[in-house]
């Protein structure tokens, strides 16, 4: 019998990946990971494919047992980790026992935690992704008592008397601050806003409690639309920065729907997505205008960190004798 992962208080989690990629033109939103970077990182810690499953704690406590020794690695928000009572490291691979208990409690200063095991776990897939999609139905929250089946066992590599740490990678671990910056670039309608465009990056805006995978609803100095007419239903991106005609603005993220009819004043950019999914209800962002080719420098310089990463653990793995299944 294959081994598996016991959820015992399950919180809010589901099991992720990295989301449905062009399926947009059939009318399915991406979804997955709504921190792609700290999701990437679990699973490169892991050696793990980046778009394996694993699991998105948002916010609340988390407890798990595996039957069988594992390596899991836990990303993202700051938060308290522990396995049979031992604190352990976040953004490092941690060995894990059979029938030890991980803990993921006091998720702090962001929003989203992401535990990765060795191998991954088997997952129900709609569309090339196991990503849960709220309008199809498909997906839901794991509850008490579900299993997720573990592809592969870890060798024993813990030392339990001198605790000598095993693994120091140096994963490109982002910023959590009390207020974000988050980056954006001029959405299509950015003319359409005349001067009133500024109030964008003059003062700070207040996420509300109404905000959710689907997108967030920012409360501030709103710009206003200075030219008149209708806008027609079209395709918008995920990080598009909608202008409704109320006093909230309207950021959509990877649960959006494919197609909206709101202004679009602005786009937060990939690097600026995964900190816009970390930002908690009640806290402040700041957005700041940067260049397509800023952008682009940036998600590049992101994902060269993770690549640069991959090659460590690569190392340490060959070293340890730690293999896992083709895949992962």
């Amino acid at each position: 019998m294959a081994d598996t992962l016991t959820i015992r208080t399950p919180g809010i989690v589901t099991v992720q990946d990295l989301g449905r990629v062009g399926r947009s033109r059939y009318g399915l939103p991406a979804n997955g990971a709504a921190d792609q970077h700290s999701a990437r990182v679990a699973n490169v810690l892991c050696g793990n494919h980046d778009r394996a499953p694993l699991l998105e704690i948002t916010a609340l406590d988390f407890t798990c047992v595996p039957s069988g020794d594992t390596l899991i690695a836990v990303t993202g928000a700051p938060a308290d980790i522990t396995v049979d009572g031992v604190v352990r490291p976040q953004w490092e691979p941690i060995p894990v026992r059979a029938g030890e208990t991980i803990r993921v409690t006091g998720i702090h200063r962001g929003l989203r935690v992401y535990l990765a095991v060795l191998g991954s776990f088997e997952a129900d897939y709609l569309q090339g992704s196991c990503a849960p999609d709220t309008i199809l139905g498909f997906g839901p929250a794991l509850r008490a008592g579900d299993e997720l089946p573990l592809r592969t066992a870890c060798p024993p590599i813990d030392h339990p008397f001198s605790r000598i740490p095993l693994f120091r990678l140096k994963a490109p671990v982002p910023p959590f601050p009390t207020s974000w910056t988050i980056d954006v670039t001029d959405g299509p309608d950015r003319a359409e806003f005349g001067d009133t465009g500024r109030r964008l990056f003059d003062a700070p805006f207040t996420v509300t409690p109404r905000s959710n995978h689907i997108g967030l609803r920012l409360q501030g100095a709103v710009p206003r639309r200075v030219t008149q007419g209708e806008v027609l239903s079209r395709g918008v991106p995920i990080g598009a920065v909608e202008v409704p005609a109320g006093d909230e603005l309207l950021v959509l993220h990877r649960g959006r729907g494919v197609t909206a009819g709101y202004p679009v004043l602005a786009v937060v950019t990939a690097t600026g997505l995964s900190a816009l999914a970390q930002v908690r209800p009640g806290q402040t962002i700041r957005f700041r205008h940067r260049s397509l080719d800023q952008a682009v420098t940036a998600h590049r310089a992101q994902r060269q960190a993770i690549d640069a990463l991959r090659t460590r653990v690569r190392t340490a793995f060959e070293v340890l004798r730690i293999r896992a299944p083709a895949g992962a």
